[in-house]
């Protein structure tokens, strides 16, 4: 089990960008997570990384929505040298200061976000399922527009990393630092790692000041927790994280935290 002292991530193979002799993995089942969530749980989210990085290269991704715990995580990874992929489910709803986050955040950090695209576009969807579908059946409308676009994605790598936090909702509350699922349709593992998972809000933010990183300036407007524009809306303070997605509806997550294989 790697921990800030683990073999160093700089050297890689030619293949698939995988470090070189990776430390093992105390098995190779599920019986692993529960050992690498509570040896993870005591090292800071840098050294969450180093893990990612150390034992699985560039087959460790880092995901996200621009939300402020994913801007900290996508430049820790950076400022340590751990050349982790990331991208983004862009649903083609996302508002205009979301996009343009997205291209500041690349330059800033110098470095490439890959967007992930549904196989319709809206006025395709709308042409097959009728026109805003978000507003009849917004589970249906995550899994075509983020759910499924983002097994396709993780269906060829090994890990995942999220900005999953646990204050942000009570149905997020118990997430832990490391978990492991079964990839749907195959007998292949997927770890996911929640790496800032017990920083609260303030200590996100305070990450961001700290650094001067860019954020979405919709949060300066009182929006909390930035998804699609047609289902995010203003959030008082005294209302959980994500309280403002998905108003009406008996909903507080898009899917892709909660499926029972992790995707």
């Amino acid at each position: 089990m790697p921990t800030a002292t683990a073999t160093s991530a700089t050297s890689s193979s030619e293949s698939d960008g995988r470090p070189s002799n990776p430390p093992a993995l105390p098995g190779t089942d599920f019986s692993a997570a529960a050992t690498i969530d509570a040896e993870l749980s005591a090292l800071s989210p840098a050294d969450r990384l180093r893990w990612a990085w150390t034992r699985f290269g560039t087959r460790a991704v880092i995901g996200t929505s621009f939300q402020p715990a994913g801007i900290a995580t996508l430049h820790l990874a950076g400022t340590h040298g751990f050349a982790l992929p990331a991208f983004t489910l862009d649903t083609g709803l996302l508002f205009p200061e979301t996009l343009e986050l997205k291209n500041l955040l690349e330059q800033r950090l110098g470095r490439t976000i890959e967007s992930i695209l549904p196989t319709q576009t809206v006025a395709e969807q709308a042409a097959e399922f009728g026109p805003e579908l978000w507003k009849r059946e917004p589970d249906f409308c995550c899994q075509l527009r983020k759910v499924l676009p983002l097994h396709n994605r993780l269906m060829s790598v090994d890990c995942w990393i999220t900005g999953v936090r646990r204050d942000q909702s009570s149905s997020r509350a118990t997430a832990p630092i490391a978990e492991v699922f079964t990839v749907p349709n195959t007998d292949r593992l997927l770890w996911k790692l929640n790496i800032v998972a017990d920083w609260s809000r303030d200590r996100v933010w305070s990450y961001l000041r700290e650094h001067n990183l860019p954020y979405n300036i919709l949060h300066d407007r009182g929006y909390r927790s930035i998804g699609c524009w047609p289902c995010t809306r203003l959030t008082a303070a005294h209302e959980e994280e994500r309280a403002g997605r998905w108003t009406g509806f008996d909903k507080t997550e898009c899917g892709i935290h909660t499926s029972g294989s992790g995707i």
